[in-house]
């Protein structure tokens, strides 16, 4: 990877509990070390109950990889909101960022960052959206909303969209607006049969390449694959 494209990635890492339904947060670290992206995305990234506590301890994350999540300030035990949280790599400047409520019946978020990598100006959304087809599209509404306000930037939006469909539902409703980095099935991890995770793309950046990563650690880590996508700013 050159200092002339930026490498993007989504994963829903359930909490760290592998597929062997044991919590290991190592396993996660050793995965998203693998990946060896620029930014990722992650899903259920927080204790669902209590206190809300990361699924990588902060400690955890800074002695053993390269990154650090970007701090939304909403709550000071969790590492995002609703689960989801975007890491950018330690040198990354972070310029923006902030925690979007979404319709829902229950519980549900997205984030925003605004970051600057590898010569790059970036407006990232990570999401996980709903079960229901109904709340999931209210929601890719309300992204797609926050993503229209401001000026005008390179933006990549990346999570688990929940949906199983080919390209109705809120597929149809994001391709729209944005292109769809063509990764892969990515669940279920010991056999992927769906593509519940995604990475959207607007037309200011190039799509260089994308796919699942799949090794023998993500395979018991989550049960989901992580996605990836390499971009480069799209010729004027």
């Amino acid at each position: 990877m050159s200092r002339q494209t930026i490498r993007v990635a989504s994963y829903n890492i359930r909490k760290a509990i592998g597929t062997d339904r044991r919590r290991n947060p190592e396993r996660i670290i050793e995965v998203l070390n693998e990946i060896n992206a620029d930014i990722i995305a992650l899903q259920e990234a927080d204790r669902r109950y209590g206190r809300r506590v990361p699924a990588i301890p902060h400690l955890l994350l800074e002695q053993h990889s390269a990154y650090c999540a970007v701090p939304l300030n909403v709550n000071a035990d969790s590492m995002g909101w609703h689960g989801n949280a975007i890491l950018v790599r330690l040198d990354a400047q972070i310029h923006a960022h902030d925690a979007l409520h979404l319709p829902c019946l229950e519980p549900r978020g997205a984030i925003m960052a605004e970051v600057e990598t590898n010569d790059h100006h970036l407006r990232l959304f990570g999401m996980h959206l709903d079960l229901s087809g109904l709340w999931r599209r209210k929601q890719a509404a309300a992204v797609i909303h926050a993503a229209a306000l401001g000026r005008e930037m390179p933006t990549i939006l990346m999570g688990d969209l929940n949906e199983w469909s080919a390209n109705r539902g809120c597929l149809a409703d994001f391709a729209h607006h944005y292109r769809f980095a063509p990764c892969g099935r990515s669940f279920h991890a010991n056999r992927p049969v769906a593509r519940l995770d995604r990475i959207m793309y607007c037309g200011r950046l190039e799509l260089i390449d994308c796919g699942v990563h799949e090794s023998s650690a993500a395979r018991r880590a989550s049960d989901h694959l992580p996605i990836w996508a390499e971009f480069k700013l799209a010729s004027a």
